[in-house]
């Protein structure tokens, strides 16, 4: 193979890697948003925008597809090796993460729709805190996967503690509630789902860290 084929081959696998890294920081994004506007529809015990973040999950669910089909087409033409291989299963990883975190965010916005058929429970107020840091992690580790930067990937990573030490903060309050006010027991268990689903969500971009981190170290 000639210099200049070769060099082309390269540039061309770069572009097209270029390509799907930010196929993959647009559609993180929008799952990003799909958190915000669902805490946001829950504080307001806004119905409408609930059932509107639940109806978006199926543009996150097509974008995964495509990248999907873009990783395998580029495994079978270009045959990647090395680090090459890794950004490509990499990117097949944090796509599937990507498509989870907006699950996560659509199944908050369904519990918010129920929670709204009864009566507003003061501690809905305690779950912005989390989702503040989980939104927090989402953003910043996708632009530590855009600058394939480890470092910036592993400080996520260990945000998870924080975002572990609230949820159980909330856990307990929450049951603390339950047991003082039985009423409130089937409000403050989609509360525990919900504060569940955000954790989750810190969980999936500490995945996408790892991956960063595998990326770039090996």
């Amino acid at each position: 193979m000639t210099t200049l084929s070769h060099d082309h081959i390269v540039k061309s696998f770069d572009t097209e890697l270029e390509r799907l890294t930010g196929e993959i920081v647009a559609m993180g994004e929008l799952s990003a948003v799909q958190l915000e506007k669902a805490i946001d529809a829950l504080g307001k015990r806004d119905s409408h925008a609930a059932q509107c973040i639940v109806d978006n999950d199926d543009a996150l669910d097509s974008q995964e597809r495509r990248i999907s089909q873009d990783v395998l087409r580029l495994l079978a033409l270009r045959q990647p090796m090395a680090r090459d291989l890794r950004e490509v299963l990499a990117a097949l990883r944090i796509a599937s993460d990507i498509e989870r975190i907006g699950d996560y965010a659509a199944n908050v916005a369904k519990r918010s729709m129920t929670l709204n058929l009864s009566a507003p429970v003061p501690l809905v107020a305690g779950l912005s805190a989390l989702a503040e840091v989980a939104d927090e992690m989402v953003r910043d580790v996708l632009d530590a996967y855009r600058r394939r930067d480890a470092a910036a990937a592993r400080v996520v990573w260990e945000r998870d503690n924080q975002l572990d030490t609230l949820y159980t903060g909330l856990f307990r309050e929450l049951l603390t509630h339950m047991m003082e006010d039985p009423r409130s027991i089937t409000a403050c268990s989609h509360l525990l789902f919900i504060a569940k689903n955000i954790e989750r969500i810190g969980d999936h971009a500490t995945n996408i860290a790892e991956n960063v981190w595998f990326v770039v170290e090996g």
